[in-house]
């Protein structure tokens, strides 16, 4: 399944900015970050289960934001970007 995963963590404190970075790398090990706290993502079901529960196990859920949203199959080949924004190679190999 393709997903839009945005959060939203608040870094009033030394705690919620250390949340922020933990979430942060916890979603660049799931998907390609195309903005600052937006990710794409390909999952399957599973997947999806595992990064919600360790998203839950670091955020305040009375402070901090997540929001994810289901896209069709296939949905990363229908964005269209302006600006500096490329589109992403999703399903591709990946080259190291």
């Amino acid at each position: 399944m393709d997903l839009l995963l945005t959060y939203d963590v608040d870094t009033t404190t030394p705690e919620g900015r250390r949340r922020l970075r933990k979430v942060a790398k916890l979603c660049e090990g799931h998907g390609l970050r195309v903005q600052k706290s937006v990710f794409e993502i390909v999952a399957t079901d599973i997947d999806l289960l595992h990064l919600l529960d360790d998203i839950n196990k670091i955020i305040d859920m009375d402070t901090d934001s997540i929001r994810i949203y289901r896209l069709p199959h296939n949905g990363f080949n229908e964005v269209q970007t302006l600006g500096v924004a490329q589109i992403q190679p999703h399903r591709e190999d990946l080259v190291l």
